[in-house]
């Protein structure tokens, strides 16, 4: 993190009106399944509230069932014959097939959720650059994403301080150097509390729910003394006695995640080098070829950042980040700070991995939190795999929410069902356990879907069929593993349970496809699944998707919720049974 002031925005450019002219194309954005679409405020995935974590059992019984997956579900002895019901019109399922609706998509292992521990030893559902609504390096900032990404599960968030020429006593928040707008800090910090508030007031109307856990903020600090100073009592202003500003435990005891509900938490820099030295660990490799990227991270090398105030540096409590300057952090020699926060780019981190250094990093990260950010190329809001920085212990893995791309999707996946705090596996933890052994045989059937939503712009003329991609953190060549299914196409004439053939839009295979997969255990698999349509001669879209953590996955057959690319709920349900078997 650095401390550089802003140059002047210039007068009069209203920077929003960018937002949908794109300079910074990317091949990328012509298609592939990685991507996703923009998020807006009806999208409620990303951090793990979405349907299949927090999801209403209520709702889920409602959901429509077509007669064929009814049919099929008596053949194979869900329900009886009795239970099948009329035809598709039918609203509501008989109670045997709501009771199916109704089985969970996880089950987490009992430790997932356990609060009793060191906060190092969890993962913690993080936001980058949360101010953002679309892109990068243009379009519009806003107060409420925060808000947003904390409803949706996150529990740290990104704010890029600096002064406001125009006001010296409110700093902003803005991506500097950039052709994004800006919202008054104070602003940012009124909406994170009102989000705290509302949380409390939902776990004392629910006696028996546990309260929400804290929120880490992530300040990137480019203020002058004085602006932070201002940083330092905004904060205290806005978040009163929920803000964290000295140790609760004075005896030297570690903090534990229960102690912490209800609370906020700050990471703030730490300068313990000289000025010359912080300026170089600020800098950022760039190896673009783009002008107005290299123009930007120029402007950033040049400028020097400021000594932290004591103020401002109070507030890093349990956090203080630093971008190490060798490798004493690796080895353990790191005396200072003491509740140090290890900062690093991607790239960085990738390479300790490939350099054979990983099993270090997660010793580190095993008492020491670690903060993985994007890369300055990832300007379009694409992510990193968050994957292979989990299977090192990195707590924190921050992504772009302004797209449901792959990695939101598995985010998703690792945090369904918690509150945004995930305690890691034994192997990984303080008091390091086993890591479990064996090759796994992982095998999924898939009988058919209900209610597939056409893709925008389309006509119920789809030939539906899913891609199923398995994300290993030791994947050969960081490719994950991907098959698919035979794509479902109506034939005339053709029945199925002495009915016509359902439509393209309730695709049933005669026999449930069956994919499989054989890796080595890891308790940091996830599948990722895609409905696409097989178009001719055109790029096949992917318009549905669901992920779930392979140490989460139900027994018997079950619906998956199926959420579409903005992360929005819909009424589509694949009916699929999961099998695993360890050798």
């Amino acid at each position: 993190m650095s401390g550089q002031r802003e140059q002047e925005e210039a007068p009069g450019i209203p920077t929003h009106r960018f937002a949908k002219f794109n300079p910074f194309r990317d091949a990328d954005d012509e298609g592939g399944d990685e991507l996703g679409q923009e998020v807006d405020p009806n999208s409620i995935a990303g951090g793990g509230h979405a349907i299949g974590g927090q999801g209403d059992v209520e709702a889920r019984k409602k959901l429509r069932v077509s007669h064929a997956l009814r049919s099929f579900l008596a053949k194979v002895g869900e329900i009886k014959e009795a239970d099948i019901g009329g035809d598709d019109s039918e609203e509501v399922s008989s109670p045997a097939v709501q009771a199916i609706l109704a089985r969970p998509q996880i089950v987490h292992p009992a430790y997932v959720n356990d609060r009793d521990h060191p906060l190092a030893e969890y993962y913690i559902s993080s936001s980058h650059n949360t101010y953002l609504v679309a892109k990068q390096l243009y379009g519009k900032a806003d107060s409420m994403s925060y808000k947003h990404h904390l409803s949706a599960g996150a529990r740290c968030v990104e704010i890029d301080a600096w002064d406001d020429d125009k006001n010296k006593e409110e700093p902003k928040v803005t991506h500097g150097y950039t052709l994004t707008e800006h919202i008054p800090f104070r602003q940012v910090c009124q909406s994170i509390n009102s989000a705290m508030e509302e949380e409390l007031a939902a776990a004392k109307a629910a006696p028996n729910q546990l309260g929400p856990a804290p929120i880490f903020i992530s300040l990137e600090n480019h203020c002058i003394p004085a602006g932070q100073e201002r940083l330092a009592a905004i904060m205290r202003e806005e978040f009163g006695d929920k803000l964290i500003t000295e140790h609760l435990h004075t005896d030297g005891t570690e903090i534990k995640l229960s102690e912490l509900t209800g609370r906020i938490l700050v990471m703030v820099e730490y300068y313990g080098l000289n000025e010359k030295d912080a300026a170089e660990a600020t800098a950022e490799d760039d190896s673009s070829d783009d002008e107005d990227t290299k123009n930007m991270r120029e402007r950033k090398r040049q400028a020097k950042p400021s000594k932290i105030v004591p103020e401002l540096s109070a507030l890093g409590v349990y956090a203080q980040s630093m971008k190490p300057q060798d490798d004493a952090w690796l080895k353990g020699d790191l005396k200072e700070p003491q509740n140090h926060l290890v900062n690093m780019e991607e790239r960085a981190v990738q390479a300790l991995i490939a350099e054979k250094h990983g099993e270090d990093v997660g010793k580190h990260n095993a008492k020491h939190l670690m903060r993985i950010y994007p890369k300055g190329m990832r300007i379009n809001s694409k992510n990193l795999n968050p994957v292979p920085f989990w299977n090192v212990g990195a707590q924190v893995a921050a992504l772009n929410w302004q797209t449901f791309d792959a990695s939101m999707q598995l985010n998703e996946a690792l945090f369904a069902g918690t509150d945004g705090w995930v305690w890691k596996p034994p192997k990984l933890r303080q008091q390091a356990g086993p890591a479990p052994k064996g090759n796994v045989t992982l095998k999924l059937e898939i009988a058919g879907a209900t209610d597939l939503p056409v893709p925008e712009g389309r006509s119920k003329d789809i030939k539906p069929y899913a891609t199923c991609t398995l994300y290993h953190p030791d994947s050969k060549d960081g490719k994950p593993d991907k098959k698919k299914t035979s794509h479902y196409r109506v034939h005339k004439h053709k029945q199925l349970f002495g009915r016509e053939q359902p439509p393209p839009t309730s695709p049933i295979w005669e026999e449930p496809e069956e994919l499989k997969w054989t890796y080595e255990e890891n308790e940091l698999v996830f599948l990722r699944i895609l409905i696409k349509s097989d178009d001719a001669f055109a790029r096949n879209p992917a318009f549905l998707t669901a992920a779930v953590r392979l140490t989460s996955i139900p027994t018997g057959w079950h619906f998956i919720r199926m959420l579409n690319l903005r992360g929005q709920e819909t009424g589509a349900t694949l009916l699929a049974r999961f099998t695993k078997e360890v050798s």
